[in-house]
């Protein structure tokens, strides 16, 4: 699978969370679906390939798929990544937790649909308990049977990160990590050992890393993604914006902060 399987290197890829709904430290508003569609193109056009969504995104996926249609004989090149387990409540513009088999199975069907196809599929909110319920592991057969071979976990406790490292199941562990949240360093050992690949999200930490008044953007970036580059995996690390201009921004960042370890590593 393109940008997390094939090689030990790490690539920046684009979480979509910003597109579908107000998300951040600083609660930004979705941009208008049209704008959303430019990012993505522009996105491509600056060499992403690695889109990470889910259906807890509000309009994510939807708009996605809108995206992926209009690319046509070019969206085989890119991988689709989204979740099952934390599902949308449109009516009320909220995010909440079901891992019952018939919540996934219904969940993945209308991921399909929108998708058109998954690469990666996720256990979204992915707690020991749900890792080791029987719904899940159900679903994940389902999944199967729907032609999804590649499976992943994303996690925010090593508890979690622990038994999906050592399940069998997983190919790829996401992972919030970053300064502020040095928490799940360890899963990163865990990943390695298991041969798995990472997906590091929140890496500016929603934006409290970058001051919104940063007179050195760059360097606050930079140092925010060579904090994570400290760490040995292979994986993509998931800028979420909903602009253009911030992800130029952080892809300037990244290669600096790449290009540094890499000198500093030998």
């Amino acid at each position: 699978m393109n940008g997390i399987t094939d090689n030990a290197s790490v690539s920046l890829g684009l979480g979509l969370v910003s597109i579908g709904r107000a998300w951040g430290y600083r609660e930004g508003l979705p941009p208008t679906e049209e704008d959303a569609l430019a990012l993505l193109h522009h996105a491509v056009s600056q060499g992403i390939t690695f889109f990470d969504t889910a259906p807890a995104y509000g309009a994510s996926e939807r708009i996605f798929g809108t995206f992926l249609k209009r690319q046509g004989a070019k969206a085989p090149h890119l991988t689709v990544s989204t979740k099952m387990g934390e599902h949308w409540n449109a009516a009320e513009q909220s995010a909440f937790t079901d891992h019952s088999y018939d919540a996934l199975c219904r969940s993945l069907d209308r991921s399909l649909e929108r998708l058109g196809r998954i690469d990666l599929l996720q256990i979204h909110k992915a707690s020991a308990a749900a890792l080791a319920s029987k719904d899940v592991e159900r679903a994940i057969a389902y999944a199967r049977s729907n032609g999804i071979d590649t499976l992943g976990a994303s996690v925010s406790d090593l508890d979690a990160a622990r038994l999906a490292s050592t399940s069998g199941t997983y190919a790829v562990i996401q992972l919030p990590y970053y300064r502020l949240f040095p928490t799940m360093a360890p899963a990163f050992a865990m990943a390695r050992a298991a041969g798995m690949s990472v997906l590091v999200n929140r890496p500016f930490g929603m934006g409290r890393l970058i001051p919104e008044e940063a007179g050195d953007k760059a360097c606050h970036l930079k140092e925010a993604l060579a904090f994570i580059l400290e760490q040995p995996f292979k994986g993509v690390i998931l800028t979420g914006t909903r602009s253009p201009r911030h992800l130029d921004e952080s892809l300037a960042a990244f290669r600096m902060a790449r290009d540094g370890e890499s000198a500093r590593t030998g």
